[in-house]
């Protein structure tokens, strides 16, 4: 199987929602974003919250098994990955 991939923490410090998947295993991360000022991100009071589920339907359809909220940063998104890891 392939490594699980997960885009850099400047793709959710952007606002981005990120999809995915790994085996049967689908999740979702959205990030809050909070603002210092109008054009820069308070890294340390922004989260992303990851949602995971099994199976194939869509995140619409489906009954989310697991959510947990991270911090935007590189040591957030190293636990991200290994908390959707912790969900296969």
């Amino acid at each position: 199987m392939q490594e699980l991939f997960l885009p850099t923490v400047h793709t959710f410090e952007n606002d981005n929602i990120f999809t995915g998947s790994y085996g049967t295993l689908r999740f979702k991360i959205t990030p809050t974003i909070v603002k210092k000022t109008p054009k820069e991100v308070d890294l340390e009071q922004s989260t992303m919250r990851a949602e995971a589920w099994h199976g194939e339907l869509c995140y619409e359809k489906s009954e989310i098994e697991a959510s947990a909220v991270f911090p935007i940063s590189a040591e957030g998104r190293e636990a991200l990955l290994r908390w959707l890891l912790e969900q296969t």
